[in-house]
């Protein structure tokens, strides 16, 4: 699976793009088809709390899926979407089996 980290309107650093890259790489652990997943990373607002954003895309055949969070950190945010990506992708296997 190929994994692209996009930083918007900021520069991501080493230690969160390496993070991100091993969260998401457990998702190629559970569906084995994928064909590419692109990340987003983006900051909401940045006086406020909660302000941290992470957009997961993964494309299967046949569909693909979209997972968006909001938390204090990005850390938060992609770990919330990884574990909320894997309900989806299990209801993706139910579907097509």
């Amino acid at each position: 699976m190929n994994i692209s980290i996009n930083a918007v309107k900021f520069k991501a650093d080493p230690k969160l793009e390496k993070f991100v890259n091993d969260k998401v790489a457990k998702l190629d652990r559970i569906v084995d088809n994928a064909t590419k997943c692109e990340v987003f990373l983006k900051v909401d607002k940045p006086e406020t709390d909660n302000n941290k954003i992470a957009e997961i895309s993964l494309t299967l055949p046949g569909q693909t899926l979209f997972n968006s969070k909001q938390a204090n950190s990005f850390e938060e945010a992609v770990s919330d979407c990884v574990d909320t990506m894997k309900v989806q992708i299990d209801k993706y296997k139910e579907r097509y089996k």
